[in-house]
């Protein structure tokens, strides 16, 4: 990706005045007296309320919001609050949700509600949403009474491996705590849920239930030793710190700023206060909360260490480790810095990671607005946040594919609920966020966004808006109307994209101020209908991947475009179009598809045709690709006869076949008598499905054999996967133990295994085995055979 900006380290320390970014969602807004404690470093800019701030009709945003707002008022408060019920003794009113909300991370979508309704209250008006806010959080308050402990939650066996931590009895591989999954991850959601029901919706009681599980996280920890933290911070625990850090400024009890410092890492959080970066190998998601934390503390401290994870990860992240639509990590783990090539598959930027890498951004901005700031935001904004929901089922992406010829898959209404569909519900409730700011002294108004909208601008009495059809159109019209004549300076980014650009007020041409933070400025005394007439061209333009210079991707202006390859599965191997052409400029085989704005057609150069081109989000049903590979004429006649060899391959594997098994589908699973472990995943890729089984799980199944020959299990893997160990047993017996290191990332392995005709002495059906002994997962296997 672009590199968009090196952010200043170096920030001067003043004592200012007016609240920071709170909750999970809460935008700094200034002189907000909910807050106790100010921060202590100067900001520059502040955010608006939900409610001074509408989206207009017409936009990709307002859709999205809308989607969003209809599926939130279809999700019943009590299933959510089913396993909060069951934990505290009381009377279950609604079966609990499917997905991760009856498996092993409960309680999670709960947190992420609170804050969606809010926010969706705030921003609308509608009082159904507050009237759901209010009962859930009573009913919170009614189960932590019940458990009179302080703590309300979801999480199975919470009491009993709370009480282990307390201890200093502490087991954890990375994702678990003493056999839960991620529990302080979602003690945060809950909590940062309530405080945005108390500083959304005005609700005095969300804030008591959360500051009693803040008493509560205090009281577990209390006999805790550094060296006993630190070995519990090993699992995932959100934005503990970050929560915690806001409960402190909302109600000035220094314990609990004490207690946000305690959720500090030595393993990422420490080499990153030193510029250093530990983030390769490392769980995006788990990471990127643990910063939003750092810069929340370091606004109520002034503590340069934590401005610096905060800054150094934002830097980090967007220059050497995201992709072109702003997301980044495959199978939500990050590579080395710039090695993208080999990163590309059905399972990259996990949407969790840009929601979080959002918030930081809105906090790096307060501290020092900037135009490759807000370029960054965009970008994330329009191609992976809005490009991760469904216009019209309003449901939401997980990952976002970038693998060449890949499909987006969306959730499940009400049998899902990830962690993207938590983060997604919050996402399409806050599309008015980031649009507009004002400076610390109210004489500055920054136009960040170009989103159809309306400000109401308290400060200097001034409703300012913005229509346009961006970014189907260039041409940006604002119309400012003060009460009365007011003098201030309009900041309109000037985005990285535009090289060109034309600027009116009143339809007179100006040439406009450009700071050195990359905003045109307009300073004057503005007058009730006084319009300003901004107009930035886009243009066609390709970024390559760092590591390939002959991988690229295709955007117009902030957009990035992906080819539409149709509803069918195209040939991984051959059907996926690539560039045939020595010609770099691609402007000279890229043209506009008349009367459909934002889409366009190759001419000439895809091979084996010339896909059409439209926004990436609208890329929802169809295959796509994002990235295209330039091949030279000889390197395509090279890639046609790799196919054919991989044709006759598969053709000769099918004669020696006896018994297949296609993983995954409901009717040969049934047929092959398939058992498993709870833990035990279809996980498909590239459009086949694969299973897996974690630690301590497996999956077996019966297979054909024919004792009269040499028998070989055939297993196929893929690249993708790595550091995976499992045991392939035949009836009962391991017949091999295999380490899987993986490969080259999207490309199928065939394995055979020799079966030792002891084992299958007067036997037609044989069981096959996967298991993962070894603290390891089994698999994925994605194809099963048994050959001769």
């Amino acid at each position: 990706m672009k590199k968009i900006l090196s952010f200043c380290f170096t920030l001067v320390l003043f004592l200012a005045f007016g609240p920071f970014s709170s909750g999970q969602s809460y935008m700094p807004v200034r002189n907000d007296n909910r807050f106790k404690i100010k921060p202590v470093i100067k900001l520059q800019a502040y955010g608006f309320a939900p409610s001074d701030v509408k989206l207009l009709e017409g936009s990709v945003f307002y859709n999205a919001m809308q989607k969003d707002a209809a599926y939130l008022l279809q999700i019943e408060p009590d299933r959510l609050l089913a396993r909060f019920y069951e934990n505290a003794g009381l009377p279950v009113k609604a079966q609990v949700y499917g997905g991760w909300e009856s498996e092993g991370l409960p309680g999670h979508t709960l947190g992420h509600y609170l804050s969606a309704i809010s926010l969706m209250y705030a921003s609308s008006g509608n009082a159904e949403f507050k009237k759901r806010a209010d009962y859930i959080v009573a009913e919170l308050a009614r189960c932590q009474n019940a458990r009179g402990s302080g703590y309300v939650g979801a999480i199975p066996n919470e009491d009993s491996l709370f009480y282990k931590v307390s201890k200093g009895d502490i087991h954890s591989s990375g994702f678990d705590l003493n056999g839960g999954w991620a529990p302080w991850y979602t003690v945060h959601k809950v909590m940062a849920g309530l405080l945005d029901t108390y500083l959304y919706c005005g609700n005095n009681q969300a804030l008591k239930v959360a500051t009693s599980m803040a008493d509560w996280a205090e009281n577990i920890l209390k006999d805790l030793s550094l060296a006993q933290m630190q070995k519990m911070l090993r699992c995932e625990y959100g934005g503990m710190n970050d929560v915690l850090a806001q409960l402190y400024a909302i109600t000035a009890d220094k314990k609990y700023l004490d207690l946000s410092y305690r959720f500090y890492d030595d393993f990422v959080m420490q080499p990153l206060s030193q510029r250093i970066d530990p983030l390769p190998g490392k769980h995006a998601n788990t990471n990127v909360p643990k910063t939003i934390g750092s810069a929340s503390q370091y606004e109520l401290t002034g503590n340069k260490g934590d401005s610096t994870i905060a800054a150094f990860t934002w830097n980090t992240l967007v220059n050497h480790h995201s992709y072109v639509i702003g997301g980044n990590g495959n199978y939500e783990y990050l590579g080395p810095e710039d090695k993208f090539n080999d990163r590309l598959s059905d399972n990259t930027a996990e949407t969790c990671v840009s929601y979080n890498m959002l918030k930081l951004t809105k906090h790096l901005f307060s501290w020092h607005p900037s135009a490759g700031l807000g370029d960054y935001y965009e970008r994330t904004l329009y191609n992976h946040i809005l490009a991760s929901q469904h216009p019209e089922t309003g449901m939401m992406c997980y990952f976002v594919p970038l693998r060449m010829g890949s499909r987006k898959t969306f959730s499940g209404r009400f049998d899902t609920f990830t962690c993207c569909v938590g983060t997604g519900i919050e996402n399409h409730a806050k599309y008015a966020e980031d649009i507009f700011y004002e400076s610390a002294d109210a004489k500055s108004l920054f136009v960040n966004l170009f989103i159809p909208s309306q400000l109401n601008w308290k400060a200097t009495k001034t409703t300012v808006t913005i229509r346009t059809g961006f970014p189907n159109q260039d041409q940006i019209n604002l119309l400012i109307q003060p009460l009365k004549d007011v003098k201030f300076a309009l900041k309109l980014r000037r985005p990285y994209w535009a090289e060109n650009f034309e600027l009116e007020v009143n339809e007179i041409k100006i040439k406009p101020q450009i700071n050195q933070d990359g905003f045109l400025v307009i300073d004057r005394v503005w007058k009730k209908g006084d319009q300003v007439k901004f107009t930035p061209h886009k243009a066609l333009h390709a970024e390559a991947l760092a590591d390939n210079a002959s991988r690229i991707a295709l955007m117009y202006g902030p957009i990035v475009l992906a080819g539409d390859l149709g509803d069918t599965l195209p040939d991984a191997a051959y059907g996926t179009p690539v560039l045939l052409t020595d010609n770099r400029n691609i402007g000279d085989w890229i043209s506009p598809v008349p009367d459909r704005p934002m889409h366009f057609k190759m001419k000439g150069v895809g091979k084996p045709y010339d896909p059409e081109l439209k926004p990436f989000y609208e890329s929802n049903d169809n295959y796509y690709s994002v990235y295209w590979d330039f091949f030279t004429h000889d390197g395509w006649t090279s890639r046609q006869k790799d196919y054919q060899t991989e044709k006759e391959r598969q053709r000769k594997i099918g004669e020696r076949t006896i018994d297949e098994f296609r993983i995954g589908e409901m009717q040969p699973e049934r047929d092959h008598e398939l058992k498993a472990s709870a833990n035990s995943y279809i996980d498909p890729a590239i459009g086949v499905n694969g299973r897996e089984a974690r630690s301590k799980g497996f999956f077996s199944f019966k297979m054909k054999v024919d004792p009269s020959l040499k028998n070989n299990l055939l297993l196929t893997y893929i690249g993708d996967d790595k550091n995976r160990k499992f045991d392939i047993l035949v009836d009962g017996t391991v017949i091999r133990t295999v380490e899987w290191d993986g490969g080259e990332t999207g490309k199928f392995y065939d394995f055979e295994y020799g079966i030792d005709p002891g084992l299958l002495k007067d036997k037609t059906l044989v069981r096959i085995g996967i298991e993962a002994n070894y603290g390891k997962t089994a698999g994925r296997v994605f194809g099963v055979k048994i050959v001769k």
